[in-house]
């Protein structure tokens, strides 16, 4: 659990501080009618920095076993506007040009960076490659983006923007949209979804930085965010990026002076998946309306099929149904991390303030019911 510090407009406003860390991976939350201690692998408070939290999270392990040929996934959530984007990436402010301090990187480019000291320590031949995608206006049981009916003489044609997406973030041009597909062998997948290569951290950096902040030559956002009275750049989609890990072992053994050779022993492939979920909202604090409301509803909807999905897995074995993971497209592609044969972090971010009191207790009880669900790596 990682709990922001009060904000500006918070301290002005006079909002008390009800979320306290009492150490030992232990947090309270005190307030008039409220008292309640929760107990985590790890609290990070509002002083932490963001090295303290990759080294203290575990997800230099993950990188580890992503090379060994694990499936690993983090995911960031909670409410809007309590520090996902900033744990996983740093701040918004940075891009191409103006890079964020070395201080403030988040999960990703730490881990990146670690994935490529691996690489360069271990005896093996590293291949890595990267796709980004995001999921926007997420909507129960539909299976592939549809194609909107022709309007009724002299009605208004409905914005496409209100439509389901699973867009690739990392295509030239404006994102385009694709399907959703599942086979007995590889499960949910996104279909012709773009592979990029990469050797270096400033490649994989440059082009992260380049799916979320564009130049203006290119002519068209990539992830959509928008503004409204809780968060000045709030994430309308849910984001994946997912790192492929290939690796096999090399030998100079008998020839020191050659070039290493691949050997005998069989490749590994492993994966290293970033989750930045869209933020929790409340339409009456948010003041959203039109376009930003609807986009809201369907936010919610997902996390909570997200949350029906992790209560049930929370069960025991015995007690357990059948796991409805084709609620939402969210759950689909999140199926192998939440219930399948992969290590999984997550993260909750939470707001200290006492008018967030409400969605702050939501997620604590969220990450409480995801601590108790377990996978067979």
């Amino acid at each position: 659990v990682r709990v922001r510090p009060l904000t500006c407009t918070e301290t002005q406003r006079g909002d008390q501080r009800v979320v306290h860390s009492l150490g030992d991976g232990t947090i309270h939350v005190s307030a008039p009618r409220h008292d309640a201690t929760f107990g985590f692998s790890a609290v990070f408070d509002a002083g932490t920095s963001q090295e303290a939290v990759f080294e203290g999270s575990g997800m230099r392990q993950l990188v580890e076993l992503a090379i060994d040929g694990f499936s690993c996934t983090v995911f960031a959530f909670g409410q809007t506007g309590s520090g996902k984007t900033y744990t996983l990436m740093g701040p918004f402010t940075q891009n191409e040009t103006r890079p964020a301090a070395p201080g403030l990187l988040g999960l990703m480019q730490r881990s990146f960076a670690c994935l490529l000291e691996q690489s360069r320590s271990r005896d093996s031949d590293l291949a890595l490659s990267a796709s980004y995608l995001e999921i926007y206006n997420e909507q129960v049981s539909t299976h592939l983006v549809p194609q909107p009916s022709p309007p009724a003489l002299g009605a208004l044609a409905p914005s496409p923007l209100l439509y389901p997406q699973v867009r690739d973030l990392l295509s030239p041009g404006p994102p385009c949209v694709l399907p959703l597909r599942w086979s007995k062998t590889r499960g949910f997948y996104v279909e012709n979804q773009l592979s990029v290569d990469f050797e270096s951290l400033e490649t994989i950096t440059d082009l992260l930085l380049q799916a979320l902040y564009p130049p203006p030559r290119a002519g068209s956002q990539r992830r959509r965010t928008s503004a409204h009275a809780l968060n000045r750049h709030s994430s309308r989609s849910h984001a994946l990026l997912t790192i492929h890990v290939r690796s096999r072992a090399v030998s100079t053994a008998s020839h020191p002076t050659r070039v290493p050779q691949p050997s005998a022993r069989p490749s590994k492939q492993g994966t290293l998946c970033f989750v930045d979920l869209a933020g929790s909202e409340r339409v009456k604090e948010t003041g959203s309306s039109g376009e930003l409301s609807v986009e809201a509803n369907n936010i919610n909807r997902s996390l909570l099929a997200l949350g029906h999905c992790i209560s049930l897995l929370a069960k025991s074995q015995g007690k357990r149904t059948h796991i409805p993971y084709r609620d939402s497209k969210l759950t689909r592609l999140l199926a192998r991390s939440l219930g399948g044969s992969g290590v999984t972090l997550m993260v909750a971010c939470i707001s200290p303030s006492s008018r967030c009191l409400s969605e702050t207790l939501s997620t604590l009880h969220y990450a409480s019911r995801a601590r108790k669900v377990t996978t067979r790596p």
